[in-house]
């Protein structure tokens, strides 16, 4: 009987850890612009380490064709906060819609506009690109923002390109491998998957690196970030705080892992079958994640510059760039997970 007591006693007190843990858990939605996607791997890789479930959290992560889905989500209601780049911020700024980022975890885009290889004798430069259809992961994302502020660049209209959505990962591959498309901008794995059966690919615009990035840009243009409404963070200052400490965690842990480590603890359908093309793609990436989770303010200028330059409603906006952005969280995880942003 005392045996029977004993196991009853042990199995209340498990239920009643187990409970009190989970109500201690913040239930969180993030909405991710193409979770296949290299340039979002840290939201991903926190949940594979489980740095969300240490920081207190039940996150749930939503895979979306593109940041303008994502952030349709959040509009919407149906998730909380959006793993997508930073440049929606500022973009939205300009309606009246009071978004904020509040940790950044790409320092560089890592958008490329690559030339489909059924293409490319007929298109030698951007210019070409007139008149032609271009795939973008969605329409109103950042690969779409990034095409026209090319095609301003080089002196066409931004709408001279007739934009399709065509997604992020294999969708993508493929519209340009049977030349659906005659171009794309493109993000890592999907170009080096690319270029492993088409070693001669034509890319007329990369931002992959700081060399490339400045190249394009002038300076360092920040891409992948959790934002959200300014209401939200307003009314969940815990929840960022955690989301905050978990993507520092993650950011800290993957400069200090060789790539092959963090491949390793990534989703298998993620990796895909082509583990080598896979991780080429990666340590191609790795120097595009934040070493800090700050934002650069001179990153944020950059981003108002573009968005100036492409876009008469931004420009006219009289946008307070500041306040699209907040580093206040990130220096607060310093302070609280023993990270240490530079």
């Amino acid at each position: 009987m005392k045996k029977l007591f004993g196991r009853l006693a042990a199995t209340l007190l498990a239920l009643t850890l187990t409970s009190g843990f989970a109500a201690a858990q913040s239930k969180v939605t993030i909405a991710i612009g193409g979770g296949s996607c290299l340039c979002y791997l840290p939201t991903v890789l926190a949940k594979q380490l489980g740095e969300y479930e240490k920081a207190g959290l039940a996150v749930e992560l939503v895979d979306l064709k593109g940041g303008s889905d994502a952030l349709k989500a959040v509009l919407g209601g149906s998730a909380d906060v959006v793993s997508g780049y930073f440049d929606h911020c500022v973009n939205l700024a300009a309606k009246k819609q009071e978004l904020q980022s509040f940790v950044i975890y790409d320092r560089y885009p890592g958008l490329v506009l690559v030339v489909s290889p059924k293409h490319t004798n007929d298109i030698k430069s951007i210019k070409d690109l007139a008149g032609k259809k271009v795939g973008v992961s969605a329409p109103g994302s950042s690969t779409d923002f990034f095409l026209k502020y090319l095609l301003k660049k080089n002196g066409l209209d931004p709408t001279s390109a007739a934009v399709i959505g065509v997604g992020l990962g294999a969708t993508a591959v493929a519209a340009m491998q049977q030349g659906q498309i005659e171009a794309a901008v493109m993000l890592d794995p999907s170009v080096t998957v690319l270029q492993g059966s088409h070693p001669d690919l034509k890319i007329l615009a990369d931002t992959r690196s700081e060399k490339d990035t400045l190249a394009v840009f002038g300076g360092e243009y920040p891409g992948g970030a959790l934002y959200t409404t300014t209401a939200w963070i307003k009314s969940h200052e815990k929840e960022v705080q955690a989301l905050t400490n978990a993507i520092v965690n993650t950011l800290n842990w993957i400069h200090s892992h060789s790539p092959e480590e963090i491949m390793a603890k990534m989703p298998e359908g993620v990796v895909g079958k082509n583990k080598e093309l896979y991780l080429a793609a990666l340590k191609n990436t790795i120097p595009m994640y934040s070493q800090t989770g700050l934002m650069d303010p001179k990153g944020a200028d950059a981003v108002l510059a573009v968005f100036s330059e492409g876009s008469p409603e931004v420009a006219k906006a009289n946008i307070d760039v500041t306040k699209t952005y907040t580093n206040k969280y990130v220096e607060q995880a310093k302070k609280t997970t023993g990270a240490n942003p530079k």
